[in-house]
């Protein structure tokens, strides 16, 4: 049996599958089920909208969040250019903004540019 994956916009983990979907009750955001890779080296990363993400692309932020050892916040709509994938981990990218050097952010609060 395959793990059912945290809300991606809340982050809670108590959502649960419905026919084609996933749903979290603690939000009400569905999100559509993602085919179970054969291969778990092959990791797929997806932003919020489920879109695919490659290094090189760029990113949105969706809402504002506080950097760790950083006074500046991240404004929604910033725009991360030339991003990189994590080995192995689909939840996290690397990547810079205009104004902080060498973020690590998770996919949930990003959109595909």
């Amino acid at each position: 049996m395959h793990d059912i994956p945290a809300c991606p916009v809340c982050g809670m983990e108590n959502t649960y599958p419905d026919h084609d979907q996933f749903i979290c009750p603690d939000c009400a955001h569905e999100w559509p089920q993602v085919a179970v890779l054969a291969d778990d080296a092959d990791t797929v990363v997806r932003d919020v909208n489920g879109n695919v993400l490659q290094a090189g692309d760029s990113v949105v932020v969706i809402k504002d969040l506080k950097v760790k050892g950083s006074s500046i916040p991240l404004k929604q709509g910033t725009v991360i250019r030339n991003i990189r994938l994590v080995d192995g981990d689909a939840e996290h990218i690397e990547g810079s903004s205009d104004k902080i050097k060498g973020l690590v952010l998770k996919v949930c609060f990003l959109k595909k540019a």
